[in-house]
C-alpha cells in the first residue's frame, strides 16, 4: 500500500511521514521544489519518495496521487495573518477541491482520504467544551485562516455525503519538538518568553485552548487511516488550558521565575499592528498580529472522547508534553534556563 502525504515538508506533515515509514508503510511526500526538506527522511530509503508539485496545480496533484491508496491531505497555509489573504482560499480551499477532483474525475486508486482540518473549523467554545457535533456558524471569523478552514470543512463534509471516502480530523494547538513554524506556535512563544522578548503573560489568562502534542496528533491520523469511519469527524485535541498555564508550567519545569505581570490584549494588538507594518517592509511574517489577539479573546476548548474510543487516540497531558519539549528547546540552543 502506498500513501501520499501532502504538506509533507511542514511541521505535522514531516512527523507523519517519519511515523508512517517507521511503521512499515510506503510513503510518497508531495512537496514544492522550494520546500525545506530538513524534517523528511530524504536519504535513500526504498519506502520513501518525493513527488514535486503544488496542491494548487491539478496536474501535479494528479500525478502525485497516481498509484496511492491512501491520501493524507495535511497541506495548508497556517498563519493568522499574511499580506495577501487570497492565498488562504487558494491553498486551503483550492487544494482540497483539487484532491476531490482527482478522486472524482480520474481513474483513481484512492481508497481513503484523511483530511486535516483544524479546531478553528469547529468554532469557538466560550464557556463550554465542544465535541464533533458542533458546527461552525460560518458568520464570524477571527482570521482568514479560520474562514478558509470552515469553508473547506463544509466542502469535505459535502463530499463525504456524496460518497467520497473521506475522514476529517481536527487537531488542537499542536506543539512539541520539531520545526519552529506557526504550526508550532507554543514553542515559538516559549522561545520569546525565555529570551525575554515576551516578558509577561498574554492577556489576563482567560483564554482557553486545547493543546495537542504533535506525536499524539500523528498517531491520531494513523488511527483515522486504520479505524476511522468514512464521513466521520474526529477531534484530535488534548488538555484544555490557557497560555498563562503554559507559561506557569514552563517556569515550574525549568525552575525559573513565572512572569510577574500581564500584558493587556490591547497592548498586544497595538504591538501586532507595528509588527504587521514591519512585515510589509521586510517580508518576514510577524509572530503576533491583530488577528492573533482576536483569537485570544475567545476560548477554544474541546473533547477528544470520540477519537479516544474509536481511534485509540491517547493524548498526553500538557505537563508531560512540556517536560519533553523544553529540554529539546534548550538542547537545540533556542532557550536557556
Amino acid at each position: 500500500m502506498k500513501i501520499l502525504v501532502t504538506g509533507a515538508s511542514g511541521y505535522l506533515g514531516g512527523k507523519l511521514c517519519t511515523a508512517l515509514i517507521a511503521q512499515g508503510y510506503s510513503v510518497r511526500a508531495f512537496v514544492r521544489r522550494t520546500s525545506d526538506l530538513s524534517s523528511l527522511p530524504v536519504q535513500e530509503n526504498p519506502s520513501f519518495e518525493l513527488a514535486y508539485g503544488d496542491v494548487t496545480d491539478f496536474s501535479s496533484f494528479l500525478a502525485a496521487c497516481s498509484g496511492c491508496q491512501i491520501v493524507f491531505h495535511v497541506a495548508a497555509i497556517v498563519e493568522p495573518w499574511v499580506p495577501d489573504p487570497s492565498i488562504f482560499s487558494k491553498v486551503n480551499i483550492g487544494g482540497l477541491k483539487n484532491l476531490l477532483k482527482v478522486y472524482k474525475e480520474s481513474e483513481s486508486s484512492i481508497e481513503k482520504i484523511i483530511y486535516t482540518s483544524s479546531f478553528f473549523a469547529v468554532g469557538s467554545t466560550d464557556g463550554y467544551v465542544a465535541d464533533e457535533n458542533q458546527i461552525h456558524s460560518g458568520k464570524n471569523f477571527c482570521t482568514e485562516y479560520e474562514k478558509s478552514k470552515v469553508l473547506a470543512d463544509k466542502i469535505a463534509l459535502e463530499a463525504a455525503a456524496e460518497g467520497v471516502p473521506i475522514v476529517v480530523v481536527y487537531p488542537g494547538v499542536i506543539y512539541g519538538p520539531g520545526k519552529l513554524t506557526t504550526g508550532n506556535i507554543v514553542a515559538k512563544l516559549l522561545v520569546e518568553r525565555f529570551n525575554w522578548r515576551l516578558p509577561g503573560y498574554i492577556g489576563n489568562g482567560n483564554d482557553l485552548f486545547s493543546f495537542s502534542h504533535v506525536d499524539d496528533v500523528v498517531e491520531g491520523h494513523i488511527g483515522a487511516m486504520n479505524k476511522g469511519r468514512l464521513g466521520e469527524r474526529y477531534l484530535l485535541t488534548g488538555e484544555n488550558a490557557s497560555f498563562k498555564q503554559v507559561f506557569d508550567l514552563a517556569a515550574i519545569i525549568t525552575n525559573t521565575s513565572k512572569p510577574m505581570f500581564n500584558i493587556p490584549l490591547y497592548v498586544i494588538e497595538a504591538y501586532g499592528w507595528i509588527l504587521v507594518f514591519i512585515s510589509r517592509i521586510t517580508g518576514n511574517l510577524p509572530l503576533l498580529s491583530p488577528p492573533t489577539v482576536y483569537v485570544l479573546r475567545k476560548q477554544w476548548a474541546y473533547s477528544s472522547e470520540k477519537a479516544k474510543k474509536e481511534l485509540d487516540y491517547a493524548p498526553r497531558g500538557l505537563k508531560e508534553g512540556l517536560l519533553e519539549m523544553l529540554p529539546w528547546l534548550k538542547s537545540s540552543g533556542q532557550i536557556k534556563y
